[in-house]
């Protein structure tokens, strides 16, 4: 429980820079970054299930408060979370992952981040897209408004990566 502290400020930081940057952010009101979601897809491998689905209802509540929905985040960050689970284990290395390690760019590779990340963020942002408008007629610009905001969030996700593990 060491990392606490650090994993608390990241909490705090994309919170903060969700809310009072990143909302104020929509490109025609298509594309809407949601870089909140690092949160999820940084936690330590070793996190327990549940303390990961209890982070993710509070990462969601708080995003909730901030932008009145009610639910929508707490739902899409709960599916995620518990998306996360299953994912990693599809993802994982024949000896299993090494609780040192931390799912990061420099510690488990581009590709493999790239993957995990693009997946969980798709998921994220299609279950919240999908819930927001809650009807088949707009099914095709929902899926598409939900690739477009994927790819612009993961585009954030990996210039922050490289941003805080650059190569020493």
């Amino acid at each position: 429980m060491n990392d606490f502290p650090k994993i608390a400020l990241r909490f705090v930081v994309l919170v903060l820079l969700q809310v009072l940057v990143l909302n104020n952010v929509a490109f025609s009101g298509f594309i809407n970054p949601y870089l909140y979601v690092l949160f999820i897809l940084m936690l330590p491998f070793n996190t327990p299930k549940w303390l990961v689905l209890i982070s993710a209802f509070f990462l969601g509540l708080t995003i909730d408060i901030f932008t009145s929905t009610v639910g929508l985040h707490i739902a899409a960050s709960l599916f995620m979370a518990y998306s996360r689970e299953h994912l990693l284990k599809l993802f994982a290395p024949r000896g299993g992952y090494d609780v040192v390690l931390s799912p990061t760019i420099p510690d488990m590779g581009f590709v493999w981040f790239l993957s995990y990340a693009g997946i969980l963020t798709f998921l994220h942002h299609s279950f919240l897209f999908i819930i927001e408008v809650f009807r088949f007629d707009e099914f095709f610009s929902t899926i598409g408004r939900s690739l477009l905001s994927t790819v612009f969030t993961l585009i954030l996700i990996l210039i922050s990566q490289l941003l805080i593990y650059r190569k020493k």
